[in-house]
């Protein structure tokens, strides 16, 4: 098979990404390891070094199976994955001991030396995540040797369709100013840079709702 259908096949696939369960979650926490190996915002609170695999990896993880595949919208392909938490998604558990015992995990992922930036960037997110009901992207990632294929912009729009066929916003933060075109293209609007001070960009985008067919067909 060629080159050229070898990516229509890819493309084909990713423009209907099959809904992802519990079984995937390795599979999906190495495919955004890699993908967000050297993002810049992972790279600057995130440990340096060989550790870093093996503690975004497990980030990945627990992501996936407690902030996102319980909620059915992890939507995969092959080399592709999207990671969305729905309007009617509970609020993240708060408080000291939920802290306690996520801290070993965010003290692998950080080190000791960046915790503070980790955290930093963490309150900043809160602190400027919308308020009203709407889906957040948390991750897209696509798998290194696949990306520039357009695979992650497939998955997205059909994504999109679903959720204007809801009549509901969407929400992410772009942490690499190289998408910032794609996002826009696919109804995303720039807001305003939420990163701490001497962090990396990252940009608050949003995507107004679009009224539900009057067919009701997603």
């Amino acid at each position: 098979m060629s080159a050229t259908l070898d990516r229509q096949a890819l493309l084909a696939q990713a423009a209907s990404p099959r809904q992802a369960g519990a079984r995937d979650a390795p599979a999906l926490a190495g495919l955004l390891t890699q993908a967000f190996l050297a993002d810049p915002v992972f790279d600057w609170i995130a440990r340096p070094g060989p550790a870093r695999i093996g503690a975004l990896e497990q980030f990945f993880r627990w992501l996936l199976a407690e902030r996102a595949l319980p909620f059915g919208e992890v939507w995969t392909a092959d080399g592709v994955v999207a990671v969305w938490v729905p309007p009617n998604a509970p609020a993240s558990p708060g408080g000291f001991w939920e802290q306690m015992r996520l801290l070993p995990m965010f003290l692998r992922l950080c080190g000791l030396a960046r915790m503070g930036r980790g955290s930093a960037m963490g309150a900043a997110m809160e602190e400027n995540h919308p308020k009203a009901p709407h889906f957040y992207l948390a991750f897209i990632g696509v798998s290194p040797s696949l990306q520039g294929l357009g695979l992650g912009s497939a998955v997205l729009e059909a994504n999109l369709k679903r959720i204007d066929a809801q009549g509901a916003p969407a929400y992410l933060e772009n942490s690499n100013p190289k998408n910032a075109r794609l996002y826009e293209r696919l109804g995303f609007a720039t807001q305003r840079n939420i990163a701490p001070t001497l962090a990396p960009p990252l940009t608050a985008m949003w995507r107004d709702k679009t009224p539900p067919s009057p067919c009701g067909r997603l």
